[in-house]
């Protein structure tokens, strides 16, 4: 098992783990019991950001509609609609060696589909988490509970990789937003 992290922690990723290429990143989550009558569908996501905090164009936003980073860098590995069963509910695959010069922040989030028409939020989530493993070994490197801090929020940022120096190092977040998909993509520069 690797390192358990608390909300606002940092640490190396590619210093202390040299020959890291290919990380997974690993959400899951569970509901609460919840008899609204609509799925519970969260949707991973990750914003390819320059130094600024702010994505250059659309590509730079990787989600279930658009899989892939140009640069091959970032991969969302496909959308869970139920996020039933143990383990990953989805997952996100960076690679370290192909991650292009002008980002310097990959922000990792997930939000509730469709989260104010199904009247569904955060506070009805339960057992979240995000865990990194490095593809080559299999093995967990690093793990982040988020807790039950939300209550009427329908999107978080999970985690934020960032380069420091030439390094990248990860970041366990856990900030909530209210307006899902939409406020994310405006904090992230992009326009809805």
């Amino acid at each position: 098992m690797g390192i358990q992290l608390a909300k606002g922690q940092r640490i190396d990723l590619t210093k202390t783990n040299p020959g890291l290429v290919k990380g997974i990143i690993g959400l899951g989550w569970d509901t609460n019991k919840y008899q609204g009558g609509h799925d519970f569908d969260l949707d991973a996501c990750a914003f390819l950001a320059d130094q600024n905090g702010k994505c250059i164009n659309d590509h730079d936003f990787i989600f279930y509609n658009h899989l892939m980073h140009p640069s091959g860098a970032v991969e969302h590995t496909g959308d869970n609609r139920t996020g039933e069963g143990d383990g990953d509910d989805e997952q996100i695959v960076v690679n370290f060696s192909k991650i292009p010069p002008s980002v310097h922040r990959i922000g990792i989030t997930v939000t509730i589909h469709d989260a104010e028409l199904r009247n569904q939020n955060f506070g009805l989530v339960s057992n979240a988490f995000v865990r990194l493993v490095d593809e080559a070994t299999g093995q967990e490197l690093l793990r982040y509970d988020l807790g039950e801090d939300f209550s009427i929020e329908t999107a978080v940022v999970v985690c934020e990789l960032y380069k420091h120096g030439g390094d990248w190092k990860f970041n366990a977040i856990g900030s909530g937003f209210s307006g899902g998909l939409a406020s994310l993509c405006r904090n992230y520069g992009l326009q809805v």
